[in-house]
């Protein structure tokens, strides 16, 4: 059976359990941080590509203008070339060595600089440079370095493009982790142009980059913190106050607990508490009902006890053999007195924890009674009482319960009214479907039952009865067991003074009936 708290819970309610929230902060600081570094990635290598291109395009522009000039023109055309772009221009002859040179006479176009010479901030963005090339797995790029003899053979990609006619460019590092671009054409008179630049806005618009995505990065982090402070606030400190109420009722401390429910809470957090504080305040009262059995069994012990005790002593010291016969009939009445209570008790212990583990099946009342009352009168031990049995119509009084369980309360009862009967005196017994009910009723014509006591007697070791010894001792569990099994069946047990009689007592057992008429049903 489904607890109530969780049936009265919307569908909408239930939408957003906490898993979805925290797999939800989760994914969004993975997601972010993959962007980030995607873009920046993706941002990074379409602008050093069009770099390149564009040394490449300036490398193969200044090949087709060198063979179209006069030889006196060309070193002013390179030195045009190398201010105008802040790079350096360099014409190899077709055996190999270096004819011109823009740097040459004049200041260079850009410096490479030693990394030895600049400040921490320097040293610590080539740091997060190398930390990105490593995250996003970019190989490393080769060092550049002017060769020692300057000649086509000394440039990788002047021989490439000097055996194939065709442009080659690339990308190296500067000491200081900046990129120096170079690229190398052929003429239509088999020289060689190659022009190299240290382009410093390239990574200074990398790391412009970079910083507004670590805002970005730092925003989101700072979002993802705003949000574990509230997932922690409905998440670990609930559960925090329920581990603490949890662990004080394991101490054995359960009456002061108060555990909180958060009854505005829909969702697991709401229905963990709320069922951790029905299952304390269940504990709670299992554990008051416990102590007040335990104190009732030790005082109704003590009276059968203390009167076999006294016994016991007088046998000792009286000779008179009819009072040591009226001395052993006593301890014989305290031995079955003590063994009924016993058994009682282990019965009422039991009623609970059985009825729990219990499979219901349909039960025909009108069956189930009519064996027991037939039981009754085989035995025989109603004396001189009459018992009178009014059947249903069969199979009209159906209901779902554990067969031998109902079979006690029922015979509990029909034990107390027999009990209590005069001499002579009738039980009457009927079951009959009211609506959706089904009732049993049980009348004796005994003294009934006074109106301030009709609560009481279905306590423990509570029972109201004359003096007189012609009505038998009793545990005073009878009422309480049968109470206990009909509360377990869903049902209600009260008792009245009959209105058809002069004096006597009604109990009534009051069932819901099984939803609908089950074929072959058991007693």
């Amino acid at each position: 059976m489904a607890d109530g708290n969780e049936r009265s819970i919307p569908g909408r309610a239930m939408r957003w359990r906490l898993s979805h929230r925290i797999l939800g902060v989760n994914l969004i600081i993975l997601l972010v941080l993959a962007l980030a570094l995607l873009f920046l990635d993706s941002f990074r290598n379409q602008l050093r590509d069009e770099r390149r291109s564009q040394t490449g395009s300036l490398a193969e522009l200044a090949a087709t203008a060198v063979p179209k000039i006069g030889e006196e023109d060309v070193p002013l055309l390179l030195k045009d070339i190398g201010n105008a772009t802040g790079a350096r221009v360099r014409l190899y002859a077709a055996d190999g060595t270096l004819r011109y040179d823009s740097w040459r006479g004049s200041q260079p176009s850009y410096r490479l600089r030693d990394p030895s010479t600049q400040g921490r901030g320097k040293e610590a963005a080539r740091a997060l440079d190398r930390a990105f090339n490593f995250i996003v797995g970019e190989r490393s790029l080769a060092d550049f370095a002017e060769p020692a003899v300057d000649r086509v053979e000394s440039w990788p990609e002047a021989r490439q493009a000097l055996s194939s006619g065709q442009t080659v460019a690339e990308v190296r590092n500067a000491p200081d982790m900046t990129p120096v671009l170079s690229a190398a054409s052929r003429t239509t008179r088999g020289e060689v142009v190659l022009v190299t630049a240290n382009d410093r806005n390239f990574t200074r618009t990398v790391r412009q980059e970079r910083t507004k995505l670590a805002a970005g990065l730092l925003a989101a982090a700072l979002f993802s913190f705003l949000l574990s402070f509230f997932l922690a606030r409905t998440i670990a400190r609930p559960l925090r106050r329920l581990a603490l109420a949890a662990h004080r009722v394991r101490l054995g401390r359960s009456r002061e607990v108060n555990v909180p429910r958060f009854n505005r809470r829909k969702d697991e957090i709401g229905l963990l508490a709320r069922a951790v504080s029905d299952m304390s305040q269940a504990l709670r009262q299992r554990m008051d009902s416990l102590d007040a059995f335990a104190a009732d069994v030790t005082h109704e012990l003590k009276n059968p006890l203390a009167s076999l005790r006294s016994a016991i002593d007088g046998l000792d010291r009286i000779e008179d053999p009819a009072l040591r016969c009226q001395l052993f009939d006593v301890v014989r009445q305290d031995v079955r007195r003590l063994d009924r209570l016993i058994g009682d008790i282990g019965e009422a212990a039991r009623t609970d924890a059985e009825l729990a583990r219990a499979a219901f099946e349909p039960v025909d009342l009108g069956s189930l009674v009519g064996q027991i009352c037939s039981g009754w009168e085989q035995r025989r031990l109603t004396g001189d009482v009459r018992i009178a049995f009014a059947r249903p119509r069969a199979a009209s009084a159906i209901v779902m319960a554990e067969p031998g369980r109902l079979a006690r309360a029922i015979d509990n009862l029909v034990d107390n009214a027999v009990s209590f009967s005069p001499a002579g005196g009738l039980v009457e017994v009927a079951v009959s479907a009211v609506g959706d009910d089904i009732l049993i009723r049980i009348e004796d014509e005994g003294p009934g039952v006074p109106a301030a006591a009709r609560e009481a007697i279905f306590n423990r070791f509570v029972s109201v009865r004359p003096d007189s010894d012609d009505f038998g001792r009793h545990s005073g569990l009878g009422l309480a067991i049968a109470r206990a099994i009909v509360k377990g069946h869903d049902g209600e047990i009260d008792v009245t003074d009959r209105d058809d009689a002069p004096s006597g007592a009604r109990f009534t057992i009051r069932l819901p009936a099984a939803p609908a008429p089950v074929e072959g049903a058991v007693a």
